[in-house]
Order: structure tokens, then sequence, then C-alpha cells
């Protein structure tokens, strides 16, 4: 660490001091918080159990940037690159089409056993693992329907894969010591307007109370579910509503999924925030960033992001707040898009952190709004770069850009021999 970012840290530490605000507990704070970074912005979501197999469920990846990852082998590669470059230790989110195995098998009889080596790897990088059923991109989803399908045969193949999935998601929480998330995604929905719209609800219902029959230790596994308001194939009706899952998982305890770009153009998760939180059980974050629809482009430091790291620290939810990152973009390198993107994801929390919150509320409180707009106002240029820079070097990873040289290193080195 070089004594300009000690000296210009310290300059700002007294800044922040001066309105009641730790430096120090909230670095402390912030090296706790561990981001469940997913696999599969490396290889834009094909996975390796069916490589071949047509992206669907109105997933779509754009872009051919040079070295996408072949193998499990590669892939571990080059998210042992990005952490490297990321400050703090974290998670990695699998799909279940990311087994690594030479075993022909299909989705439901995915076993532990075909996730040890990612187990392995986790354990050797000190490292937690989430999970999620893979409900796509398979030739018993091609007509848009999983959980909810009128076919009951069709409906058995997943609902059995998603049991599947609990087990290996709670083998994982066993095996690493910390809690897997797995969280249930389906495409279900329709591309013009239903006649029914209640029966594929009953038909999820039914599904989901029978994939989550079995208590699994909370210790070691929770269980979320996730909704979308449309996709490519079901612009008129998903199954899965925002209000069919808010429901379920209120009901039956479960962590309900807000993914950033799962809501109204216009609509943002930020909001929703506090008022799940008094219901809920717990919160699952699939932090992207949403553009004319559900196009996950890469986070960025943007004014949603910000209000969701200001929600979760004002209102004391980083402790029943699971955060995970949910975004695909082959135009730029894959790597360099889960630095941007998790970095981001932590300076929100940081910035967050640094602002006067118990100032802020009591203005609010006595209706002192000019207070209150004024300190949000002036906290917006304080020299939260200076911490931040400071928090990098403290635990070992490049500060500011300094990064970007590492990963065209990398590029150079690895990547573009990939061919």
């Amino acid at each position: 660490m070089t004594q300009q970012i000690e000296k210009n840290y310290e300059e700002a530490k007294k800044l922040y001091e001066q309105h009641g605000i730790d430096v120090e507990q909230a670095l402390k704070r912030l090296e706790q918080i561990k981001i469940s970074m997913h696999c599969w912005q490396g290889d834009d979501v094909r996975g390796f159990l069916n490589r071949d197999q047509e992206l669907t469920g109105g997933i779509s990846v754009t872009g051919s940037y040079p070295g996408a990852a072949r193998t499990a082998a590669e892939l571990r590669a080059d998210l042992e690159k990005a952490f490297s470059l990321i400050p703090g230790k974290h998670k990695v989110n699998l799909h279940a089409i990311y087994a690594d195995t030479d075993e022909r098998v299909e989705l439901d009889r995915l076993e532990p056993r075909h996730f040890q080596s990612w187990v392995d790897w986790a354990k050797a990088q000190g490292l937690g693992l989430d999970f999620n059923p893979t409900c796509f991109s398979h030739e018993k989803s091609k007509d848009g329907f999983t959980l909810s399908h009128p076919d009951p045969e069709i409906r058995r193949f997943w609902i059995d894969h998603c049991k599947a999935s609990r087990k290996i998601g709670a083998y994982f929480g066993e095996q690493l010591g910390q809690t897997c998330v797995t969280n249930v995604w389906i495409p279900d929905g329709f591309k013009d307007i239903p006649v029914d719209r209640m029966s594929p609800r009953q038909r999820l219902k039914d599904s989901l109370d029978e994939i989550f029959a079995e208590e699994l230790d909370p210790k070691v596994h929770l269980d979320a579910v996730e909704s979308k308001l449309f996709g490519l194939g079901s612009e008129a009706y998903v199954v899965g509503s925002h209000e069919f899952y808010m429901g379920y998982g209120i009901r039956n305890n479960k962590l309900i999924c807000l993914d950033a770009g799962h809501f109204h153009p216009t609509e943002t998760i930020s909001g929703k925030l506090s008022s799940l939180a008094l219901f809920a059980s717990g919160i699952l974050l699939h932090v992207s960033r949403p553009m004319r629809w559900d196009s996950d482009h890469v986070v960025i430091l943007d004014d949603e992001l910000m209000d969701i790291g200001r929600e979760l620290v004002r209102n004391d939810l980083l402790g029943k707040t699971h955060i995970g990152l949910d975004f695909f973009d082959a135009s730029i390198n894959r790597v360099a898009a889960w630095v941007i993107g998790t970095r981001n994801t932590i300076k929100s929390l940081l910035r967050a952190m640094l602002e006067p919150v118990e100032t802020l509320k009591k203005a609010e409180l006595e209706g002192d709004y000019t207070t209150r707009l004024a300190l949000m106002e002036e906290f917006k240029s304080y020299p939260f770069g200076a911490v931040w820079d400071y928090y990098c070097a403290k635990m070992g990873v490049p500060v500011r850009e300094q990064w970007l040289e590492e990963v065209k290193a990398y590029e150079k080195a690895v990547l573009l021999k990939r061919g």
C-alpha cells in the first residue's frame, strides 16, 4: 500500500468521523458480506451437460468476444482470476448444467457426485456455492412450460430435477460450511393472451409443494423462488409472476428472489425491499442491469444499484438478504464483466455505509427536509473513492483501474489461445 493511499484514507476518515461515521467498522462489516458471483457469465450460459442445445426460456446472449470457457476447468480458472481482482471472500452461483462429469446424465438424475470437483475447488479457494435447477435449454422445455406443464410426465421430470437440485445444494452447504441458496426459476408462460390463467398456476403450486416437501436443515440450505414479468416467448403471461411467488414464499417460508431485470422497464426493486422484508423470511437479490427489457447488462454504479445498497444498509437488511449477480455479456471480456459488476456491487454497499444514516433519519422524523436533502446531496461528493482505494489495497487486490492490466494480460496469455 502506498503512502498516498494511506494519507488519502486518513483524510477521508476524518471527514466522515465528523458525522459520527466509523469508517473502520464499516470496512470490517463490508469484509463479511459475500456476493454470489454467477458462473454463467464465463461461458454465455452454455454449461457442460448439453452444450449443443439452443438457448431457450427467453435467454439470449449477444456478442462473440473470444475466450469463453469450454470446460469446467477453464471456467474455474477464469473465476479464480476474477476473484483475485475483487476484494473479499465470496461465493459462486452454479446452474445444474454446469455439472463436471464425463457421465451422460439427465437433469432429473443429477447427484452431488457430479459436482464434486466444484466442491473440492471451492474448499481450496475458501468460497461458498449456491445452486439453481436449470429449467430451460432442454428438449422437455422447448414448448415454454416446465413445472406448470399440462403433461404430468413432463411435469414429473422437472419436479424430480428440482428435488435433485435441492439435495445437491444441501451437500454444498454441508461440505463447505456455508449456507447454500438453491433458487427456482422457470420460463413458463404464453406468447399471446391465455384463456386460463389459473390452472397453470395451480399446477405450479402443486409442483412446488412436492419439491419442497422434504425439510432440509436451514443452516446448510435455503430455498428461493424467483418471479418474472415477461420474457421472449412469454410476453402475455408468465405463470410464476411476482404476486404468485410473493404469496408462495411468504406462506411457505421461502426466500423471495427479486431480479432487477424481471419487472416493468420503469419499475425498480430497491423500493420493494423494505416492504418485502417486513413479511418474508428472507430475500435473494439477482443484481442485474436491464436495458429496455430483461437484457442483463453488466452492473454499473448507477442510481438503482446505489439505491439497492442504501435500502439494504439503512434498513439493516444485510443479515436477511443474499446478494447474487445475474448478467451476461459476450461483447466484452467476460472476466472483466465479472470484475466490473462485482466491484460495483460492493462499492454500492460501502457508499451506503458511509452515509450519516442516523442523522438523516432524525432530520426526516423531525420534518427537517432541508437538512435531509442538503446532506444527501453533499455526501455524494464526499471522498468515498479514497476509502475504496484503501479497502482494495488492504485486501490485496488492485486499486482503481489497475485490475484491467491483469485482465488484459490474462486475455493474451490464456483466453485468446482458446480459439
